[in-house]
């Protein structure tokens, strides 16, 4: 017998839009169902919001998810920004912050400037905390997504098993989902433009190099939370650069943001995009072959994966094609011909908000699973 949050998933899903279709779905009396739909619009996860059409008689009222009743905070920290949102619960914004922030500074000082944040845009829209359900942080590095604790970060001195959940949760007491940011924006890319295809890899170039794998409509993590290390995959191990890993040769000290601001003589990735759209000359044909570089480790994870998609992401994303096309190059030369013949290599649809995206939906996920809603009004009975 299907639960009230199983009863959810067919109303959001679209399968079921009237009480008559999800009695005559699932089987389940008029009663139960009339229970099950009763318990939901009380609780307000769905109302009514229409008239459907009638097959005789008086029109069925249409169920659909209440998404304005329930509140989301969500955070995208990088090494240098920081980005606050407060969304409904379909994961649309509703007001957003930004700032230059450096990630070395610290958890505590990041992390007092998030819960501040998330105040900020409370009260901007007139909303109390109360109505916030669920939380989500991304971060640059490897994060244990079930304890909310940093397990590594090379671009984050001080946060290794830092409680980054409940130092959140000190301030709002509702679930607080933490995950790495390149598996957030890959999520938010496929959310937002590519549900039509089964896997999707996305490639975040800015300070260092990330990559967040969707398979099936869920990020793949691994077996310890490292998957998408691609960045320090070992290209040339006697290069003199050593990498913030301790390596030398990795692709990102060979390709990243950083390392091409190294070798311009410039300070970050974002003043190697300046110069790249200002046309300069150097800029251009070093972030091409860094491209290049990368290319060659990415041709690698097309034959494992067989990706319908590769995005590219992140600061280097802003450089035009010059960045994509040396990626192109690479791949296409790289890999056998049937792998990539349907294979799309582009740049990121949402920019520098596809973090804030991928985690409002990691958190609309967990707070609309049937799990959590049968939880949610087990609790409000007792």
């Amino acid at each position: 017998m299907l639960t009230a949050g199983q009863i959810l998933q067919l109303i959001r899903n679209g399968s079921c839009r009237t009480r008559k279709e999800l009695i005559e779905y699932t089987g389940l009396s008029r009663s139960t169902i009339t229970d099950r739909v009763d318990r939901l619009i009380m609780a307000g996860y769905i109302h009514e919001s229409g008239v459907g059409t009638s097959g005789g008689g008086r029109p069925p009222s249409v169920l659909d998810v209440d998404a304005a009743k329930r509140l989301m905070l969500v955070a995208d920290l990088g090494a240098t920004h920081a980005r606050v949102a407060l969304t409904d619960l379909a994961a649309r914004p509703m007001a957003e912050e930004h700032t230059e922030m450096r990630i070395e500074l610290g958890p505590d000082a990041v992390l007092s400037w998030v819960r501040e944040a998330f105040q900020r845009l409370l009260d901007r829209v007139g909303r109390p905390a109360s109505e916030v359900c669920g939380i989500g942080l991304d971060l640059p590095g490897s994060v244990d997504h079930t304890t909310g604790r940093v397990i590594r970060s090379f671009l984050m001195p001080g946060w290794d098993d830092h409680p980054v959940g409940e130092a959140i949760g000190a301030t709002f007491d509702v679930p607080i989902l933490v995950e790495n940011d390149a598996n957030a924006m890959a999520l938010g890319e496929w959310w937002s433009l590519w549900r039509h295809t089964d896997s999707l890899v996305l490639i975040k170039v800015s300070t260092g190099i990330g990559t967040g794998i969707v398979l099936d409509g869920q990020i793949y993590r691994g077996v310890e939370e490292a998957a998408g290390n691609i960045g320090h995959v070992r290209l040339r191990e006697t290069d003199d650069r050593v990498c913030t890993c301790g390596s030398r040769g990795c692709v990102a000290s060979l390709a990243s943001g950083h390392a091409l601001a190294h070798d311009l003589g410039q300070s970050y990735s974002r003043d190697v995009v300046r110069l790249v759209q200002a046309g300069d000359p150097e800029a251009i044909a070093r972030t091409q072959e860094a491209g290049r570089t990368l290319g060659i480790v990415l041709a690698t994870a097309v034959s494992l994966l067989n990706p319908g998609v590769l995005v590219l992401a992140g600061d280097m994303a802003e450089t035009r094609e010059h960045y994509l096309t040396g990626i192109r190059e690479i791949v296409y030369r790289r890999s056998l011909p049937y792998t990539t013949r349907n294979l799309e290599i582009v740049n990121s649809s949402l920019g520098d908000r596809a973090g804030i995206v991928g985690m409002a939906v990691i958190v609309m996920e967990h707070v609309l699973s049937p799990s959590s809603v049968d939880a949610a009004l087990a609790a409000a009975v007792g």
